[in-house]
């Protein structure tokens, strides 16, 4: 019987002896960015990737994501290992593209570097026969919650129901046949350190507002027409005036931007569309800073004597970290970068779609260094490939493979310990009770 260490050893020489391979996928990605649900490329390079090492994944998830399991040795508990295909739009990042103004300015290529290094390192022989259980490979769509309205105009004609890829994979059943899960965003912090643990992420709904007010010439006769900008603007001021009723341990964080202010500057703006995220650490935060940010809207449009429609759409979960799995995660990762290159975080004001899926099972989102700049920003890019991508595969395989090996004895024992926050049918009807459509007339 082929020890853990050695199980280990085997997976990351594997990963080594294909590092030029991953890190050249990874800088692939990067050169070919692609936003939410539109990662038609992206898709289809970790498919060839995939079909490359032998699997045969299921593709199409939520429109674009992948899916492909392998069994061990023996029956068993399943693990997921995650990666995200889609980008930002930063159209003043250096590698953003001409046409889109996508970016990877997160990291996501890097992900999906890590997601095939871990297929690497568990294919390798000797590893899969050892273990006990399953192992899903996933690569999933749309974590960046962007282009809101284009999003859901997707929900409308029926494409998705959730804006989000996990949630998606989650409503699809693609993840009810998985135990636990894990995947590594990359860092551009140097005090995280070259691998860290997250703790906790805020939550989120998502809205997109629309003023109506009536055109008119802006010059000749503004008094016959309802200024929707004006609204929008008021709405605006409101929702900073209620800036300091929100309590600082509840990290909530509103950041709208206006998506259309008009049409032509010789006409009164009578279609004015904005989009915002309402964050906060827990859903309770969220939901009663949601409530004022309606009203806030309200008022505008109130005050000009217009009308708004506020549609207000599920966001993310708070993400949650099992701290048994991060134990296992821990050790591994020490085992690889030393404790003085370990870190533990605390609480970040992000939000993850991971944090869905920690309501269901055991879940952790460790980071990874190796970045620079300033993250969604034009700077951010990933300096060191070998630490971003190798090193962070080789944590995960590992963890993979202390959870499994022994009969899968660490594994069921974290299944054991661990109570989800909400069954599926339970996320899936909270989740729908956040969606709202209204128009208010003022």
């Amino acid at each position: 019987m082929t020890s853990r260490d050695d199980l280990k050893r085997i997976a990351g020489e594997a990963i080594d002896r294909a590092g030029d391979r991953l890190i050249a996928f990874a800088q692939d990605i990067l050169e070919h960015p692609e936003p939410g649900f539109k990662e038609v490329r992206t898709a289809r390079k970790v498919e060839e990737f995939m079909r490359s090492l032998g699997l045969a994944p299921k593709t199409g998830i939520a429109l674009t994501g992948i899916k492909a399991v392998v069994a061990g040795g023996s029956p068993g508990p399943t693990v997921a290992v995650l990666g995200e295909l889609d980008s930002l739009i930063v159209p003043q990042h250096p590698k953003a593209d001409p046409q889109t103004g996508a970016a990877h300015a997160c990291g996501h290529h890097a992900q999906l570097g890590m997601l095939m290094g871990v297929v690497v390192g568990l294919l390798a022989p000797g590893v899969l026969p050892a273990l006990a259980g399953r192992v899903a490979f996933i690569a999933v769509p749309a974590e960046e919650y962007i282009e809101i309205e284009w999003r859901n105009a997707l929900r409308q004609q029926g494409k998705v129901e959730f804006l989000g890829g996990k949630p998606e994979f989650i409503r699809l059943g693609e993840l009810d046949d998985v135990d636990m899960a894990m995947m590594t965003h990359t860092t551009s912090n140097p005090e995280e350190g070259r691998l860290a643990m997250s703790g906790t992420n805020n939550g989120i709904v998502a809205k997109f507002i629309q003023f109506h007010g009536r055109a008119a010439h802006a010059g000749g006769a503004p008094h016959m027409g309802i200024n929707a900008l004006n609204a929008a603007m008021i709405a605006l001021s409101a929702i900073h005036a209620n800036r300091e009723t929100f309590r600082d341990e509840d990290t909530v964080r509103i950041h709208p931007i206006i998506t259309r202010g008009g049409v032509a500057v010789s006409s009164v703006p009578a279609d004015v569309r904005m989009e915002t995220f309402v964050r906060g650490r827990t859903m309770e935060a969220v939901l009663d800073a949601n409530t004022k940010v309606d009203r806030c809207l309200r008022a505008g449009a109130l005050a000009v004597g217009g009308k708004v429609t506020i549609t207000t759409l599920p966001g993310y979960l708070p993400l949650l970290t099992d701290p048994h799995l991060a134990e296992v995660y821990r050790a591994n990762a020490m085992a690889l970068v030393g404790e003085e290159n370990y870190r533990q975080l605390g609480h970040r004001t992000g939000s993850t779609d991971m944090g869905d899926v920690s309501h269901l099972m055991p879940v952790i989102h460790p980071y990874a260094g190796g970045a620079s700049g300033i993250g969604h920003g034009a700077d951010y890019l990933v300096q060191d490939y070998q630490n971003a991508v190798l090193t962070a595969a080789k944590a995960m395989a590992w963890t993979v493979i202390d959870l499994l090996a022994d009969g899968a004895a660490k594994a069921r024992e974290i299944k054991a310990k661990h109570k989800p926050r909400m069954s599926k049918a339970e996320y899936l009807q909270f989740m729908r009770s956040l969606f709202s459509e209204r128009t208010y007339d003022g």
